[in-house]
């Protein structure tokens, strides 16, 4: 009879063939008895789980019949990885590329400090892997205040301690199954966006913290410019979002706030989009 898998981690995929088998090929020489991949579908129509099964037999495919979303999509995940009863769970955007001791270091924060919630590491641009994406997270619900300690800054020593932060992203980060099935999950109400912050606060809540690990590395595929953050689909998108996740903490000052704090937001990243010689 096989061991049970210490570790789990569960990659959500919904048309990212490229990405997906860029991820799992960082993930697959660690596949063991005691760590186990689980690639979560989300109704893809590019082929995705037929590539993944081919190149990558060893991982294990749950194909959902439709996309659920990144909160429903995970939660299907968790509950099929259950079956195994693994004891860490690592939650971890099909667009990235994982550092070979990167999932143990998460784990271990979790396994050496009890009053730990969630592991969560430093992540880097993919096409800029020196400069940072995210390096703990801000929250201040009542300014209607969510974002990255870092973001966009060269990786330097500020920014390579171990410590508590406000929030982890959902792109990467690392739990004990225990607690996020105490906790329920990820809340579905959230269509996109912020359900990782909602967790973060149900964590500690709990008492329990949530700890940034610099020494564990992850790589993101994403824009280093401001042009995609400012998309009106995804400022609609995150807006929604936010606003939910203020009602659902009661932050109301922070409903009233938000919109100035967006405005604010938009015009600090207006001129280093369209100044000339800027970095974008």
């Amino acid at each position: 009879m096989n061991a049970q898998p210490l570790t789990t981690v569960i990659v959500l995929n919904w048309n990212g063939k490229d990405d997906l088998l860029r991820c799992i090929g960082s993930l697959d020489p660690l596949l063991s008895e005691q760590f186990s991949v689980l690639v979560v579908d989300n109704g893809s129509t590019d082929g995705s789980t037929d590539a993944l099964r081919q190149r990558f037999p060893g991982v294990e495919v749950l194909a959902l019949e439709g996309n659920l979303g990144y909160a429903g999509g995970n939660n299907a995940g968790f509950r099929h990885a259950m079956q195994k009863k693994p004891e860490y769970v690592v939650f971890l955007n099909n667009d990235t590329v994982v550092a070979p001791d990167a999932v143990a270091g998460l784990t271990a924060v979790l396994r050496d400090d009890s009053e730990a919630g969630i592991a969560v590491p430093e992540i880097l641009y993919m096409d800029d892997p020196d400069r940072i994406w995210y390096a703990g997270g801000e929250v201040r619900l009542g300014l209607g205040l969510v974002r990255h300690v870092g973001i966009r800054e060269l990786y330097g020593p500020a920014y390579a301690r171990r410590g508590e932060t406000g929030y982890a992203t959902g792109c990467c980060f690392a739990m004990r199954s225990a607690d996020f099935l105490a906790l329920g999950g990820f809340d579905e109400r959230f269509g996109m966006y912020c359900e990782d912050v909602d967790l973060s606060l149900r964590v500690r809540r709990s008492g329990m913290r949530i700890v940034y690990e610099p020494a564990a590395r992850v790589w993101h595929r994403v824009s280093a410019s401001y042009g995609s953050a400012l998309h009106p689909r995804k400022l609609q998108a995150k807006s929604r979002a936010m606003f939910r996740l203020m009602a659902k903490h009661r932050a109301w000052s922070g409903v009233l706030l938000y919109p100035f704090v967006l405005a604010a937001q938009a015009a600090q990243a207006l001129p280093r989009l369209f100044g000339s010689g800027g970095r974008s």
